[in-house]
């Protein structure tokens, strides 16, 4: 459907920024997503999962790629947001970003967000991929040492 096909531009985007294909000319990534269980968030729980698996497979990349969303509710804005929060009609943000570096490859905003609150939220989708950085490179240490102790025995 169109929501696929919108999803798989977004991540061809997003990680062609991040891969370095250079290293491997006339090769193809190909990457495949299914998503189980649509609780919000589909796309950042995407990238983050596919992140993972492209580390995984020892594809050279520049940095890791790490999404979140944001939004706005009431006076406050929130960070990773769920289904209900998603379709509640307040604005929301999804970053995209190469977290050692903070360069953003990819940013959504759907509804309309004073410009006042737009810092914030956008700064708090920032935060967010950094928060989510430093648990995906706990799990891949711990993964690599795991299978580096295991190969020792």
């Amino acid at each position: 459907d169109r929501k696929s096909q919108e999803m798989t531009m977004h991540l061809q985007q997003t990680f062609n920024a991040a891969i370095l294909t250079s290293l491997h000319p006339r090769s193809q990534i190909d990457i495949f997503v299914e998503v189980l269980q649509s609780d919000g968030g589909n796309y950042c729980a995407s990238v983050n999962a596919a992140t993972l698996a492209v580390i995984d497979a020892g594809i050279p990349m520049k940095d890791y790629v790490c999404a979140c969303s944001a939004s706005y509710l009431g006076d406050s804005p929130i960070v990773d947001i769920n289904y209900l929060e998603e379709s509640s009609g307040s604005p929301e943000i999804t970053v995209a970003v190469l977290p050692k570096s903070e360069q953003i490859v990819f940013l959504e905003m759907n509804g309309r967000l004073h410009e006042d609150n737009l810092s914030k939220v956008v700064d708090m989708a920032v935060k967010g991929c950094k928060d989510v950085y430093g648990v995906l490179d706990r799990t891949v240490r711990e993964h690599v040492s795991q299978v580096g102790s295991s190969l020792e025995t």
